[in-house]
C-alpha cells in the first residue's frame, strides 16, 4: 500500500522523467530517478554511463549517492524511489543494501530488470531487507522516451552506415 497520493506519485515520477530528459540530452538512454524523504527530493540521478565511461553511473545509483549525501548516511530508510525503467541487478542490489522503503517504477525491463523481469531482489526474503514495489507507473510515457530514443539511435546509425557505404 502507497503512502502517497495518487498525485504525488506522478508529481515525482515526472521529477525522475525530467532527470530522463538530461540523459536524453546528452545522448545517454533517458533512465532518471530521484529519490524522497519526508515529501522532499534529496537525490536526483540520470544515466552518465557513455559520458563518465563508468559501468555503475546508473541513475539509481546517482540519485542513491547525492540521498547518502545529502542526508549524511548511507541508510535511506523511510524513503522512497522513484524511477523511470526497472532497476537493473546492481541497483537492485544497492536499493537493498541503502535500505530504501519503496520503489516506484515505469515499464518492466525484460532484458535487464531485477525487480520482476528477470528476478525479484527487492522482495527476496532471504535478502536482510526488502523493499516494497509499485510497478507501472506512468508506464507509456516512460517507455515512449526509451523507444524514441533507440528509434533515433538506429535512425543515426543506419544514415551513418549509408553515408561510409557512399
Amino acid at each position: 500500500m502507497s503512502q502517497f497520493t495518487e498525485e504525488e506519485i506522478n508529481s515525482y515520477m515526472n521529477e525522475a522523467i525530467k532527470e530522463a530528459r538530461k540523459a536524453e540530452a546528452v545522448e545517454e538512454v533517458p533512465i532518471g530517478a530521484v529519490i524522497v524523504k519526508d515529501r522532499e527530493i534529496i537525490g536526483r540521478g540520470h544515466n552518465l554511463r557513455e559520458t563518465s565511461q563508468e559501468a555503475t553511473t546508473h541513475a539509481e545509483m546517482i540519485a542513491i549517492s547525492e540521498a547518502n549525501r545529502t542526508i549524511g548516511n548511507w541508510r535511506l530508510e523511510n524513503c522512497h524511489m522513484f524511477v523511470t525503467l526497472e532497476p537493473c541487478v546492481m541497483c537492485s542490489g544497492a536499493i537493498v543494501l541503502s535500505r530504501l522503503k519503496s520503489v516506484y517504477y515505469g515499464p518492466a525491463d525484460p532484458k535487464g530488470g531485477a525487480v520482476e523481469s528477470l528476478m525479484n531482489v527487492l522482495q527476496d526474503d532471504r535478502l536482510n531487507h526488502q523493499c516494497e514495489v509499485h510497478r507501472g507507473v506512468q508506464e507509456e510515457e516512460c517507455r515512449q522516451l526509451l523507444t524514441n530514443f533507440f528509434r533515433e539511435l538506429r535512425l543515426k546509425k543506419k544514415k551513418l552506415k549509408k553515408e561510409s557505404a557512399d
